[in-house]
């Protein structure tokens, strides 16, 4: 045993007392030290002085017995493996330092002194041990001297920001558990001592024994077999750290988060010594609450670890978990605007923050600018001095960035306004080397002293000829002007010259011009750049050089067109300048191929395009025939198209083009009305003239609007176009002078139906109802032309597009989940809603199958409406099979963290896929809302790419053909068919009526 030197002890009887054994010799026969001048025996100081420094406790310890409590020690010497620890409860947190050997007796000082051999964790003890001299130099003076880590938090300002402290990534990012969550604690530890008792025993490791402790893999292992909702090994690891950053399951010598590795962990009741058996009645209990618990940590398993992934050392991050911080940042509101470079270098540098309190003060004003912080789960409040709270900042907002940018003081202050807020902080140093390396890797190039081209130089690793990975640059294309970015295209992306492996441009570029180009350089544009293209010529006089600079323009613009064509087949010859540009390409292509005969096979794929064009519109021998078809109740759509064509279309539904006519009620106050025809891209304006000189209005300023069932009212601008396929479900168009418009009522017909269908499903399978969905709908889906969901976040009006196609999709949404509900709310007996219950959610589970997840979602979105989620009475007869059902469902329509769960859902499919739409065009109105479309009259180009991505869900999805096999079926399939065609469901879509239909069937408890 190590003592210190005499010189080096303080000149105080007690500070004399340098070992266990002096001090151990002490208490037992409790002599005196020596002499001192006030004569004092350390027992006396001990008994007098001990109260004002700690909190005494009274535990029985038991040799070899692991105690769990935060202690601190009246010797600090590292080198000893055995300490002098007083017990004592710090706060309440919960800590093992280690095995007690024996106990002193120390009953007449009122507290219990035991002999500990502690854990080699030297950090873990330089934490929570006090040294012996700093403790009784205190107890001299009759002060309360704080532990190390108490020490150094008293040195920090008031405030929670301190980017300096290093931060504990194994701490618990609560003080105290949630209650839900340590109910699912509880019962996960109940079922495995029910199920598995072995599974939580004393286990030895490397001499020592480790008391009531579980295995990590194992514990992944079990849960496995618990619930077919855990279907992967990083799933349940997922569910594990959801408990251990909370503190409900600890690692034995907190050092690992939860790891599918062969480590001990412990429940918290078994790590403070005080679990116990549980009960049979516990026991069954907990085995009836175990899915419900499972499907809740399922739910936020995907959060947690995430949160695992951000509370690392960015040294410790992997590849795999820079990309998942990654995929994370995507969908952050505050990080829209950001380049794909630098989300990628915030992916390695965020750090995870916590603050358990409301009303913590993150920094105040005034503060010195240290952090940036991106608000991931709660709010604050924006403090001013002698303002209050000027606003608040909510989930996706983020705040700071001024300070660090300007290098000034903080300009407000922020205040957690509720509890358990969780942040994304980005420190000073970090934040100004992205900025730096952002501008070191951005190549700017400029004509005539202005930027025309600006791209990002990335660096990647690509296969060398010897198989090593050696260090290759790209060049991304971050903004331009719209003629510079088609050069750079067709000198790069399509360079024959450069295998696409080493091409400096990502592979993407090209997909994504011609996916966005309608924003940026609409088709009048673009074909007269690429006949400029195809005429250019090299400014040297070098024939030889010249000839080959002519022929390689030539060929990309050809090769231009060919991917033009293989990703807008169906658009691209409803344009008469393409068609145009291709006729003249054609003819000069055809004049040089006596000279460059290399021309003549781009000759021959220009000639192919063009004769798919002259077989779509080639006249027709025979008379063409009208097709009909009701789009709602108040519009009928009509095609002209050849007999042969008409034929073909009752089996397969044609996209709508904006030539194609709409039969059209438009209503006036009294609820007479007329009927007009008018092409589909016909603007509002022309409506509006049609219907006065029919009607006879006058000169008077008239509006056409759209009347609600509900009675709400939408003004149509006069430039609107393609109006009769957006109205709502029940919607009609109503014309009326601009004063007057507050007297349009609803008309009748747009209650709803009386009656339902429910006699007619109960004789349909629901196998086969899913089955006619999903083809109808696969159907609405292929119409869809990509570029119509840019039309119809941006405005139709600035392209003079229609977006009939997509309407009808979404519109389809939004029939089938009021279906649902207006069949449930006309079921008046609860014997056939419950029937209806089960066939809905058996028709959701066979579209989930089919991976039609449009019906899917709006059925579950249908039975989750208010109207029929309070029929508490129908819920409850409702088999536990099917309940179960239903919550898996509710889980993958989660819309926590951006939809996270049916993200990683969805990423796991493969084509074909018909999409939960309404997300889609979530996503492409926050790239739209949070980008800018031009900065310095330059493209964004990220923002094209992002929009791009988008539209490659869409292609992905119809990457294959739809192939179901049909059902065997009881039922006429033409009757099924019929009743599930969109045109013919009758629905109730005015939430206030379904609500009250819904107090009716079921009256509110009292």
């Amino acid at each position: 045993m190590k003592t210190r030197s005499k010189k080096s002890q303080p000149q105080s009887n007690i500070g004399r007392i340098s070992s266990f054994r002096d001090l151990r010799k002490t208490l037992k026969p409790r002599r005196k030290l020596g002499s001192s001048s006030d004569g004092k025996t350390l027992s006396t100081v001990l008994k007098s002085q001990l109260p004002q420094l700690i909190q005494t406790d009274t535990i029985k310890f038991n040799k070899g017995t692991p105690v769990s409590r935060k202690r601190r020690s009246l010797t600090h010497d590292p080198s000893v493996r055995r300490e002098l620890v007083v017990t004592s409860d710090d706060k309440g947190r919960l800590l093992c330092l280690g095995y007690p050997m024996y106990e002193l007796d120390g009953r007449d000082l009122g507290i219990n002194i035991c002999v500990y051999s502690l854990q080699r964790n030297k950090k873990l003890l330089e934490e929570v041990i006090t040294p012996l001299e700093s403790l009784t130099n205190a107890a001299l003076h009759g002060k309360r001297v704080p532990s190390p880590k108490a020490r150094r938090s008293s040195s920090r300002l008031s405030n929670a920001s301190c980017n300096s402290t290093q931060i504990n990534s194994l701490a618990p990012i609560t003080t105290m558990p949630s209650e839900k969550l340590a109910r699912a604690g509880e019962v996960l530890r109940t079922v495995l001592l029910a199920r598995a008792p072995h599974m939580i025993r004393d286990r030895k490791y490397h001499l020592r024994t480790y008391r009531r402790c579980m295995v990590g893999t194992e514990m992944v292992d079990w849960l496995l077999q618990q619930s077919p909702l855990v279907h992967s090994r990083n799933q349940a690891v997922g569910i594990w750290q959801a408990l251990c950053e909370e503190g409900i399951v600890v690692h034995v010598c907190r050092e690992h988060q939860f790891k599918d590795k062969y480590l001990f962990y412990r429940f918290c009741e078994d790590d403070q010594g005080v679990g116990t058996t549980p009960s049979p009645a516990d026991k069954k209990d907990c085995e009836e609450e175990l899915q419900d618990v499972l499907l809740t940590l399922a739910q936020i398993g995907p959060d947690a670890m995430m949160r695992m992934i951000l509370r690392k050392l960015p040294q410790d991050r992997t590849l795999e978990d820079l990309e998942i911080i990654y995929e994370e940042l995507l969908h952050i509101k505050a990080l829209s605007h950001l380049s794909t470079s630098v989300k990628r270098e915030l992916a390695s540098v965020l750090v995870f923050e916590s603050h358990a309190k409301a009303g913590t003060v993150l920094f105040n004003q005034g503060d010195e600018g240290k952090s940036w912080y991106i608000i991931l789960k709660g709010s604050v409040n924006v403090v001013i001095y002698g303002k209050g709270v000027v606003c608040t900042l909510h989930e996706g907002d983020d705040f700071g960035k001024l300070a660090l940018l300007n290098d000034a003081p903080r300009a407000a202050t922020i205040v957690l306004r509720e509890d358990n807020c969780h942040f994304l902080r980005v420190d000073k140093e970090d934040f100004n080397r992205i900025l730096r390396d952002v501008e070191a890797n951005t190549v700017r190039l400029k004509e005539h002293g202005k930027d025309v081209l600006v791209l990002e130089k990335i660096a990647t690793n690509v296969p060398g000829p010897d198989g090593t990975m050696q260090l290759h640059y790209k060049y991304s294309v971050m903004a331009g002007t719209p003629e510079k970015m088609l050069e750079h295209l067709l000198e790069t992306a399509l360079d024959n010259n450069k295998s696409g492996e080493h091409s400096n441009v990502p592979d993407h570029f090209l997909e994504d011009f011609l996916l966005t180009h309608v924003i940026f350089m609409p088709n009048d544009s673009l074909c007269p750049s690429l006949l400029t293209h195809y005429h250019a010529k090299s400014i040297k006089n070098d024939d030889d050089e010249s000839t080959e600079y002519a022929m390689s323009h030539k060929h990309r613009v050809v090769r231009f067109v060919q991917e033009w064509y293989r990703l807008a087949e169906d658009t691209f010859m409803e344009d008469k300048a393409v068609h145009d540009f291709l006729e003249e390409l054609r003819d000069v292509v055809e004049d040089e191929c006596n000279i460059y005969p290399s021309l003549r096979s781009d000759l021959a794929d220009i000639e192919a395009i063009l004769k798919n064009y002259r077989l779509n519109k080639a006249p027709q021998t025979n008379p063409p025939v009208e097709s009909k078809r009701r789009i709602s109740p108040s519009v009928m759509l009509t095609k002209k198209m050849a007999s042969d064509l008409y034929i073909d279309s009752i089996n397969k539904r044609q996209p709508i083009k904006a030539t194609d006519e709409s039969i059209v009620k438009v209503y006036c106050a009294d609820h007479t009305y007329t009927t007009l025809r008018v092409p589909m891209d016909t603007p509002v304006q022309s409506i509006i003239d049609m219907c006065r000189e029919k009607l006879g209005l006058g000169e008077e300023e008239l509006v056409l609007c759209e009347i609600k069932s509900s009675g709400d009212k939408s003004t149509y601008r006069l430039d609107d176009l393609c109006i009769t396929t957006g109205l709502s479900l029940n919607g009609l168009l109503f014309i009326s002078p601009r004063k007057h418009t507050d007297a349009l009522t609803p008309h009748p017909s747009q209650e709803g139906p009386a009656l339902g269908t429910s006699n007619q499903l109960d004789l349909m399978s629901t196998k086969e109802v899913a089955y006619h969905m999903t083809t109808h709908d696969w159907e609405l889906f292929t119409c869809v032309i990509e570029q119509e969901l840019i039309y119809l976040v941006m405005g139709r009006h600035q392209f003079g597009a229609i977006t009939a196609n997509l309407d009808i999709f979404l519109r389809r949404f939004n029939e089938i989940q009021y279906w649902v509900v207006t069949e449930m709310m006309l079921a008046q007996n609860v014997g056939k809603r419950v029937q209806l219950l089960r066939k809905f959610i058996k028709i959701a589970a066979h579209c989930k199958e089919y991976q039609n997840l449009h019906s899917f979602f709006a059925i579950v979105m249908g039975l989750s409406n208010i109207a029929v989620s309070r029929l508490s009475q129908t819920w409850e007869k409702l088999p536990s099979k099917f309940k179960k059902m239903f919550a898996d469902f509710e889980t993958l329509m989660d819309p926590s963290r951006n939809h996270r769960v049916y993200r990683l859902f969805v990423a796991k499919l493969t084509p074909p896929i018909i999409p939960f739409m309404p997300l889609l065009m979530k996503d492409l109105t926050f790239t739209h809302d949070g980008n800018k479309t031009y900065f310095d009259g330059l493209v964004n180009f990220e923002k094209m790419h992002m929009i791009a991505q988008t539209l490659r869900t869409v292609k992905f999805c119809r990457g294959r053909r739809l192939e179901l096999e049909p059902p065997s079926t009881i039922k006429s399939n033409s009757d099924i068919e019929d009743y599930i065609r969109y045109e013919n469901l009758k629905i109730i879509d005015n939430q206030r009526l379904l609500t009250q239909l819904s107090y009716k069937l079921e009256p509110r408890r009292t």
